[in-house]
């Protein structure tokens, strides 16, 4: 369902498991981001209404996740860590060349939304389906469900508003990048890299 050309390599929960305090605080920093970049599709393009609507209902559902793994680090006697460059947002980010119409650079940043939205779709899976804390297991399990419906509404948004042929292209063409950039990944315990 999800697209990607390259699953995670599920030794990547041993990792994760080894650092439990990382993966939540990199976890929560992502829904943090994913806020704000909701956000700058309410300021960048306000004259979509639907996008605006969606969007603003997003922010809701983001901070609310934010809260949600906050409050997990909190009960297990944690602080929250301090944010850190995310390697594979930060790579993903150079596949579109700058410039073009405005259409296209809001189509552009629907499919990096999208992407990043499937890739954490698919590690909240493989986090609840491998990892060895049972309450951990069910939240994930609870998230990957939004994440899901978050990366369908992103890339539904940009066939909506880009030339469906054009989108769909760029779309695997940004799907094989991503396999790239996934080759190098997956050996941290964060959300993405």
């Amino acid at each position: 369902m999800l697209g990607l050309k390259l699953p995670t390599d599920p030794r990547w929960v041993n990792i994760v498991e080894k650092n439990i305090h990382e993966i939540l605080t990199d976890h929560a920093f992502c829904e943090q981001k994913a806020t704000s970049t909701a956000i700058s599709f309410i300021v960048l393009f306000p004259e979509y209404t639907d996008l605006v609507q969606e969007m603003t209902a997003l922010v809701k559902e983001e901070i609310s996740h934010f809260k949600m793994v906050h409050d997990r680090i909190i009960a297990r006697g944690w602080t929250l860590g301090r944010d850190r460059k995310d390697e594979y947002v930060n790579r993903l980010m150079t596949f579109f060349p700058k410039g073009g119409s405005r259409v296209n650079f809001m189509v552009n940043k629907l499919l990096y939304a999208a992407l990043i939205e499937a890739r954490s779709c698919e590690r909240f899976r493989l986090l609840s389906e491998e990892i060895n804390d049972p309450e951990l297991a069910e939240f994930y399990k609870n998230l990957m469900a939004s994440e899901a419906n978050h990366y369908t509404m992103f890339l539904g948004f940009a066939r909506k508003y880009g030339k469906r042929e054009e989108v769909d292209q760029k779309w695997q063409d940004l799907l094989t990048f991503e396999a790239e950039i996934m080759l190098d990944l997956g050996k941290k315990e964060t959300m993405h890299g």
